[in-house]
């Protein structure tokens, strides 16, 4: 779930970071889950415990996560400005990476369109 890349050159703070990022962006973790201890994310990721701490303070100053002393971190509510600025840079990586592969923006604004009329349709 929280698998880390060593041998990239983003920093692993900054993987870790847009890893539950995402998965929040997805559904995956949701408001008031619980993240795994900073001893424990590191010992099962392979990763110096400091570098975990440093992703969620980061985590923690972006309002992604909140802290509770004594028991953990735990997912904020989703609805807070910066998953929405989280939303919009994944959404631009997205985007970027289907114009690069060849499909234009007309197919792109169609395909948002649709999601629209889906997300419309559900409620």
């Amino acid at each position: 779930m929280y698998s880390i890349d060593l041998t990239s050159r983003v920093p692993i703070y900054e993987q870790i970071c847009q890893k539950i990022t995402g998965l929040v962006l997805s559904g995956t973790l949701a408001e008031n889950d619980q993240l795994p201890s900073v001893r424990s994310f590191a010992k099962s990721s392979g990763v110096n415990p400091n570098t975990v701490a440093k992703a969620y303070q980061e985590l923690e100053r972006s309002g992604i996560i909140y802290s509770v002393p004594g028991r953990g971190s735990f997912i904020s509510k989703p609805d807070s400005e910066s998953f929405q600025r989280a939303a919009m840079e994944e959404f631009g990586n997205a985007a970027a990476a289907a114009l690069r592969c060849g499909i234009t923006k007309t197919e792109l604004k169609e395909y948002i369109d649709h999601i629209d009329e889906r997300k419309e349709n559900e409620t």
